[in-house]
């Protein structure tokens, strides 16, 4: 029979799944992405010589340095949830701060330091993941019937399952319609990711199944405009103009840079990223959109397995999201290289059937009993 015979097909997911995976910054550590508490540091501290001398970087430094004190010696900074519930303030109560800092500065300010924190994450995800890259291996080889719901914005996750796209045993369904299924003429250019809730056109011989990454604070590599409504993947172009606060593109092979923006009415696109504050806003369609969608995924879910997730006090909204949709069936496994009393109390306020791993995410590759234990 001639290997090369394709065929379109719908992929279907089973009503029940497994394994629900829910990842942490502890998982994307590993790879030198900053967990949340270094982020603030590393955007006000000079070390990252680009930030300082950009003048969006500038303006966010003065503002945190005329509102927040903080010591460069001693390595003391403010909680970035702090400066961002204090930005959220005035916006939420339509307020200026001063006469300088207007309700429309503010606005400016908040969308300045999201992109502030987009870059710096951005400068630890431009390479290959050997762990996520291991993480798809186990679930392709233990249970496929698995979803993932990550609270990162960067991309390692992605990069890494190239290798289960390419062998066509798998592909990603980011539960929210992007531009780049759309087939008309204005979009042609972004026209390459496969839809895989439409059929999908593969091998007779190839068994490909579907995996849920949702991502449920936004994505690098998401940019959303405010006209349409809609969004575009593009999933090698994740640079930031820190001068003008514009999102970059490259065209191959010339490798000519360009501005990004809607191909169908030509707005400015905006990040899609979930700013880290005390006062969250889960309005943003998207955002919204995925929270629905994870919330089914737990629903339905025999297992979950949280990996190098806290579940901090700050994260209310996941822990709403959580307890409203875990019931005492549930199996609860929880892979945190730190023993915290703190921590425990968190998740066992979501139920008594939790189970504890003390082994950090690369660890837990490691181990094949840590793989029994769970699957």
């Amino acid at each position: 029979m001639n290997a090369d015979i394709h065929q379109e097909s719908f992929l279907r997911y089973h009503q029940v799944r497994d394994t629900v995976f829910i990842l942490g910054a502890g998982a994307s550590n590993p790879d030198g992405v900053p967990v949340q508490s270094e982020l603030l540091p590393m955007i006000i501290s000079g070390e990252i010589k680009e930030i300082e001398d950009s003048q969006i970087g500038k303006i966010v430094s003065e503002f945190i340095k005329q509102n927040f004190k903080f010591d460069l010696e001693r390595k003391e900074f403010p909680q970035l949830e702090a400066v961002f519930g204090f930005i959220d303030y005035f916006i939420q109560h339509n307020e200026s701060l001063s006469s300088k800092y207007t309700l429309e500065k503010i606005r400016d300010i908040k969308e300045y330091l999201i992109k502030l924190i987009h870059y710096v994450v951005n400068l630890r995800t431009d390479k290959s993941s050997p762990y996520y890259h291991k993480f798809w291996e186990m679930i392709l080889n233990r249970n496929k019937n698995s979803s993932i719901i990550t609270l990162n914005y960067d991309t390692l996750l992605e990069q890494a399952f190239d290798f289960v796209f390419k062998s066509q045993k798998g592909f990603i369904d980011y539960c929210i319609p992007l531009m780049n299924y759309e087939k008309n003429d204005e979009l042609k250019t972004y026209n390459f990711w496969i839809n895989p809730r439409e059929p999908v056109r593969t091998n007779i011989h190839a068994d490909p199944s579907l995996f849920k990454i949702i991502k449920i604070h936004g994505s690098l590599n998401w940019k959303y405009c405010t006209c349409c409504g809609q969004t575009l993947l593009t999933p090698w172009d994740r640079k930031i103009d820190l001068n003008r606060g514009k999102f970059m593109g490259y065209t191959y092979p010339e490798n000519t840079e360009y501005e990004y923006s809607c191909p169908i009415d030509g707005t400015e696109f905006q990040t899609v990223i979930m700013a880290p504050s005390h006062l969250k806003s889960l309005t943003h369609p998207v955002i919204s959109q995925l929270i629905t969608e994870a919330a089914k995924e737990i629903r339905v879910a025999k297992r979950i397995v949280f990996i190098g997730y806290s579940l901090s006090n700050a994260d209310i909204h996941v822990k709403a999201l959580l307890k409203k949709n875990i019931d005492d069936k549930k199996e609860i496994i929880v892979i945190n290289p730190k023993k915290k009393t703190s921590m425990e109390l968190n998740y066992q306020s979501l139920t008594h059937h939790v189970r504890f791993i003390y082994s950090s995410f690369e660890e837990f590759l490691e181990q094949e009993s840590t793989f029994s234990k769970i699957f």
